[in-house]
């Protein structure tokens, strides 16, 4: 049996939507997982690395030479996400020093065009927090978990919801985390990985009274229970299962202002860089 790498970040909603697979309940393949930060997520697709991975939607034009834009396993804000925060006493100037996840994340583009004088140091998303507690840095953006609940010296100076919502003009989604796939497996190959990877969202969502307490008593999670079900109603809900019409409207419109604001050399269409899943109903036909 064919063997698959499989890249997600350690945060909750990922290890929910993938662990369908771990515990195998669905699959083509035999899958192998591993769990990193983000930023090392999109640094090694850069580097070509694995066969699917989570990754940041801002990385993806950067990789779309080498790596297919899947559907599933999605992760959007609506009317919420990464928090920029600082201690409660602080007044940002100008140049203030901020801690970010990563250079290719979504939240770093969108903080960049908003804040464009500001000092970016990249640190793990676990250590943000404490950077900004311990002076580090003037303030950082919380992302994942992080964001339901910080120490209470800190407070939010701004929502990356809000900044996405300036410049997008409108009340689309946020993209944040998305799913990739290697360009050099056999089209079969590579419809299967996104059928698998397709059933294994909707099986979580569908099955999560079962899937969540498993997560809990493994240890596979950093927060509570209650905190669980708060964040994957937030990230690995209906609307991960399979990209909507919307939902490609708002990555274009991201991929859009990232080439007008110069991370990008050309202007990509998402619907363009998918798995055409169609060729196996026409060969089959």
């Amino acid at each position: 049996m064919k063997t698959i790498t499989i890249a997600h970040s350690p945060d909750a909603d990922d290890i929910f939507m993938y662990w369908a697979i771990k515990f195998g309940w669905v699959g083509d393949f035999h899958y192998t997982n591993a769990a990193l930060d983000i930023q090392t997520l999109n640094d090694l697709a850069l580097q070509n690395e694995f066969d699917a991975t989570a990754i940041s939607f801002a990385l993806y034009p950067l990789i779309a030479n080498e790596y297919a834009l899947l559907r599933t396993a999605v992760s959007f804000g609506e009317g919420y996400g990464p928090k920029l925060i600082k201690k409660k006493d602080k007044i940002l100037k100008r140049n203030f020093k901020v801690a970010l996840s990563g250079a290719n994340t979504t939240n770093a583009m969108l903080f960049k065009m908003k804040y464009p004088d500001a000092r970016i140091i990249y640190k793990n998303f676990l250590e943000i927090e404490g950077a900004v507690l311990g002076g580090e840095v003037d303030a950082g953006v919380l992302i994942h978990e992080s964001i339901l609940e910080f120490d209470p010296s800190l407070c939010v100076e701004a929502e990356i919801w809000d900044i996405w919502r300036e410049f997008a003009g409108e009340e689309l989604p946020l993209p944040l985390g998305g799913m990739a796939l290697r360009r050099s497996l056999p089209l079969s190959d590579a419809i299967k990985v996104e059928r698998d990877l397709t059933r294994a969202v909707a099986l979580a969502h569908k099955n999560k009274r079962i899937l969540a307490p498993m997560l809990l008593e493994r240890g596979l999670v950093r927060v509570d229970g209650a905190g669980l079900e708060t964040y994957l109603d937030l990230y690995a809900n209906a609307h991960s299962i399979s990209m909507s019409k919307l939902q490609f409207e708002a990555v274009d419109r991201l991929f859009k202002l990232g080439y007008d604001y110069k991370f990008y050399d050309k202007i990509l269409k998402a619907q363009d860089y998918l798995i055409p899943s169609e060729y196996e109903e026409v060969r089959n036909s």
